[in-house]
């Protein structure tokens, strides 16, 4: 008998930040997404595969971003503020307390998956728990799906790879803020991912 390539009992399914703002129609990054998600076909990718994985007894890990703070207090007397942190500063994406800083009813956590502790910047490793709660668990290997694709899945990825894990990102069950940020994910992936799948193989690849 072959063994699995992705055995359920070492294999985690890590949904990057699956909020309202990102995920849902309203949402203050939402449209910012759209054009590539569509393009990707990642919202009816996730359909099937999210379901799929949960069938196969696949462990989800749900890796946030941090929740702006209410009264735009996150940076406080920060140093060295990134880009995309100051950005936020005015829109306070995934907002404490509002409907955006909820996560998704459909593709967020449901019952028996891990939530991971919020990062504050990219990587989903980085001052969090996610590296114990893998292990914790008996992880080897990591499936990455969610937002944005060139940012905290390809930095969270990359941690991944370094700390030990076998990668497989799904190229379709991503989207990123422009067609440029997809190009070059797809460009840098093959430095760090052991698998580049799209759902259609993946699928399969949980059939067999």
């Amino acid at each position: 008998m072959t063994a699995k390539t992705y055995a359920p009992d070492r294999t985690a399914l890590l949904i990057v930040d699956p909020y309202n703002d990102f995920m849902s129609e309203g949402g203050k990054l939402y449209n910012a997404i759209k054009e590539t998600a569509d393009a990707s076909g990642m919202f009816a990718n996730l359909r099937k595969l999210i379901p799929a994985v949960r069938a196969a007894g696949i462990q989800v890990f749900i890796v946030p971003h941090h929740r702006s703070d209410a009264h735009g207090h996150d940076y406080d007397g920060w140093q060295h503020v990134n880009m995309f942190q100051e950005q936020n500063k005015p829109l306070k994406a995934f907002e404490v307390g509002t409907w955006g800083g909820q996560f998704n009813a459909e593709f967020g956590p449901q019952e028996g998956d891990v939530i991971v502790k919020e990062h504050w910047a990219q990587s989903g490793f980085a001052n969090t728990d996610l590296d114990l709660q893998l292990k914790q668990h008996g992880i080897q290997k990591l499936i990455f799906v969610g937002l944005i694709a060139n940012s905290c899945i390809e930095s969270t990825a990359r941690f991944g790879m370094e700390l030990g894990y076998h990668v497989t990102l799904v190229m379709d069950g991503t989207a990123a803020f422009s067609v440029e940020g997809m190009k070059a994910a797809a460009t840098n992936a093959p430095m760090f991912a052991h698998a580049m799948l799209n759902t259609k193989e993946l699928l399969e690849q949980l059939a067999v």
